[in-house]
């Protein structure tokens, strides 16, 4: 159900009472709580203003390019840009909710061309709802329509920028990393933007939400860049199908645009009121409770590489030690050499009767293995892509070329997009996943890269060229193939590599790396936070850490030239307090916990790290109503103080040289989340890294966090549940004493 749908059955029934005006030279659309002022000989966008927050979106003048649409056209031999100032004729008029906006008479095009943007404003909200549709198109290739399309958003001084880049990334004063004409930021969705909306606010005034309520998974970009001018523009770039026969192009779904006051939990809740109606919510898999007891109940993952014996004694090793469930994730368990050989598994590097041995052995033991095999890639230099044929069901791009990209830095092969949309490619990967579940019993499937989408423009494949949503849809179909050849007598896992809205209804668990994004990406601007977490947290289950105290290992199967000599050694002990900080974080975020290339060995060397994740297993296991089951809620204030500390960068796999790149950086040297359980109950997780007693001191404000009037609160940790204070509206202030490299949850349990 769309934004703008329930929102004109409120306004039909209690009628919209918004403003619409002529004054000058201009069209002027209000309802009290949000402005919207349009150039009336052009169209182009003026002002825009959040009323009750008396902010203004827009730099004072913008002189010209404020056309809120742009469009490109192919031709024959270049392509071709327009925009409203290109239009001869420009006419509005008033309706219902708002105003429409027709641009027509565009040099050498059809005379039938024309762009009609409607403009809704929501009844008694700061948000605005827009509309696009493109007329009189038959013959002209459309390469994207950009809309809506927001230039000159104003400075708003302390800025900060929130995306949901899979987990969530938060960039402060982005203009300062912006160039001038240069590329900018692009999000494409369905993908690695996991969710529909990004938000531009100074935490301490006012903010400019932008979304879009696309309920069926069409492709889009959303985009952020600074013009030749300086002007800050946002746009949307949508994906007509590119096909010449199309008359008309209206995307099935409205965008929306407001101000609000807050930061991004504050956006991430207006997104979330959306989201929750929307299908991936009441057909997830964690909500409707399909999801595998094991993958439930796993209390932290090992993700090892390698030979059974590198991997699987390991995790049992850890599962004993925690005296709970470990799971696995588990690559190089293959044939072929990693990223350049898929999809070529079988039959495992083991061979055979090892590997099912061990497979079938450590499940006796409680350790169910996700083995990786990648969704989306096949590799050209293989012999299966020549034999079966595999160059037709590749996805191309516009221009007819395969989709390729060499991963692997020591064999430069590379490995080819496959299109979803393609019977074969569904198929040849649902039989792989046959092999793996019923003949060599494994617990599920890690299915890299399935968390994103491409747009292929292979007219032979049977879907709409370019543009549309059949990605998704196939998808689903894939889903369900797979899951119809698993047995009646077990529970398989289907992961995925990031997150996404679309894909709740189809995985299990979600690998969301992001946790320990400096690993793998250094220290830089943009600041990872658990964005996606805050909106779906209670309708999938995310786990996953590059975290490791080993440095990484390297296949066997790669050059043995390139080998250096040191991998899976004890990286230096300057980087402990790193692993703790990704631990941390993944448990006040909500997440399963994950350890990197574990040895038993590490027990003894890294004792006070591995006992650090054994407390916080104890303490997360007591605590699954909240970080399986929970929401997401605003977290109390506490001053934390930030610490210096040691950050490695260091490739998923060992470098060339093994060398490990060094940072360092402030980061909080506590952690704190606080979530909701289903039958009422609150919690606060608090994980320190610091190596001295942190005095924990908040006020709990009963009614904002739903726990009643009175009630009691207890500490949850690794000595068991103890009762801490009682608490009514007149005393909730909270107090007590974390002790170093403490890890507890405050229950707050209503009378």
């Amino acid at each position: 159900m769309k934004y703008c749908f329930i929102f004109f059955l409120i306004s039909t029934l209690v009628g919209l009472h918004t403003g619409y005006a002529q004054v000058g030279g201009v069209e002027r659309l209000s309802n009290g709580k949000f402005e919207l002022v349009f150039k009336r000989a052009s169209g182009e966008l003026e002002k825009m203003v959040s009323v009750k927050e008396n902010a203004s979106f827009l730099v004072d003048e913008i002189i010209s390019g404020g056309s809120p649409w742009e469009i490109i056209i192919d031709g024959t031999e270049k392509s071709r840009r327009i925009d409203a100032r290109a239009a001869s004729n420009f006419t509005t008029s008033q309706k219902a909710n708002g105003l429409e906006l027709t641009w027509a008479g565009f040099e050498g095009l059809p005379t039938d061309f024309r762009v009609t943007a409607y403009v809704d404003l929501l009844p008694d909200s700061a948000m605005s709802a827009w509309r696009i549709r493109v007329d009189g198109i038959a013959g002209t290739l459309i390469r994207k329509v950009t809309f809506p399309r927001i230039a000159g958003l104003k400075d708003l001084g302390e800025e900060e920028l929130a995306v949901p880049d899979w987990m969530g990334a938060l960039l402060k004063s982005p203009r300062a990393v912006l160039t001038p004409g240069g590329g900018g930021f692009a999000w494409e969705y369905p993908g690695h933007m996991s969710m529909q909306f990004i938000t531009l606010y100074n935490p301490h005034d006012a903010g400019i939400y932008l979304a879009s309520d696309d309920s069926l998974a069409y492709s889009k970009t959303f985009t952020l860049s600074v013009d030749s001018t300086g002007m800050l523009v946002y746009g949307v770039d949508n994906y007509p199908p590119y096909e010449q026969q199309l008359t008309s192009y209206e995307p099935p779904y409205a965008f929306l645009i407001g101000g609000f006051q807050g930061d991004w939990l504050t956006a991430a809740q207006l997104y979330k009121r959306w989201a929750e109606q929307q299908h991936w919510c009441r057909d997830s898999r964690l909500a409707n409770g399909k999801v595998p007891d094991w993958v439930e109940n796993t209390s932290y993952w090992v993700w090892n590489r390698g030979r059974a014996a590198n991997v699987l004694p390991p995790a049992t090793a850890l599962g004993k030690r925690l005296n709970s469930r470990v799971s696995v994730l588990w690559h190089w368990w293959h044939g072929g050499s990693y990223d350049d050989s898929f999809p070529e598994y079988f039959p495992p590097r083991d061979g055979n009767e090892v590997f099912k041995t061990a497979v079938s052995e450590a499940q006796q033991k409680g350790v169910n293995a996700l083995v990786y095999m990648n969704a989306l890639k096949w590799g050209p230099s293989t012999q299966s892509w020549v034999n079966e044929g595999a160059e037709r069901f590749a996805a191309k791009d516009i221009n007819g070329n395969m989709l390729s990209h060499v991963y692997n830095i020591f064999t430069h092969k590379a490995l080819t997009n496959m299109c979803e949309a393609t019977d074969f490619w569904k198929q040849k990967y649902a039989s792989l996943v046959d092999t793996a579940i019923n003949q060599y019993g494994v617990g599920g499937i890690y299915m890299d890269q399935i968390c994103l989408n491409r747009r292929c423009y292979d007219p032979t494949h049977g879907h709409s060229i370019g543009g549309g949503n059949y990605w998704m849809t196939h998808v689903a179909e894939k889903d369900r193939l797979i899951r119809s050849k698993f047995p009646a007598d077990r529970s398989p896992a289907l992961a995925g590599e990031g997150v996404g809205e679309n894909w709740l209804p189809h995985l299990d668990v979600f690998l969301a790396l992001q946790v320990s994004k400096e690993r793998y990406a250094g220290v830089h601007d943009w600041q990872t936070i658990p964005l996606f977490q805050s909106v779906y947290h209670a309708y999938g289950i995310t786990f996953g850490n590059y975290s490791s105290l080993l440095t990484p290992p390297y296949d066997e199967m790669w050059p043995q030239e390139q080998a250096p000599d040191d991998t899976e050694t004890p990286l230096d002990a300057e980087f402990n307090t790193q692993f703790l900080m990704e631990q941390a974080r993944s448990f006040v975020w909500g997440m399963q916990p994950m350890i990197a290339n574990y040895q038993p060995f590490l027990d003894t060397i890294r004792q006070e790290e591995i006992d650090f994740i054994e407390r916080l297993a104890d303490v997360r296991q007591a605590g699954l109503d909240y970080f399986v089951f929970g929401e997401f809620l605003r977290p109390p204030h506490l001053d934390v103080p930030e610490e210096t500390i040691a950050v490695s960068r260091l490739s998923i796999y060992a470098g060339r040289s093994g060398n490990v790149t060094r940072f360092e950086s402030k980061f909080p040297s506590v952690y704190v989340s606080a979530w909701r359980s289903k039958e009422g109950k609150a919690a606060v997780a608090l994980a320190s890294i610091r190596k001295q007693d942190y005095r924990v001191d908040f006020v709990m404000d009963p009614a904002e966090y739903g726990i009643g009037d009175a009630g009691s609160v207890f500490v949850n940790d690794e000595h068991g549940r103890r009762k801490l204070m009682d608490y009514d509206a007149g005393n909730s202030a909270v107090s007590l004493t974390l002790p170093p490299l403490g890890i507890c949850f405050l229950e707050f349990v209503p009378r």
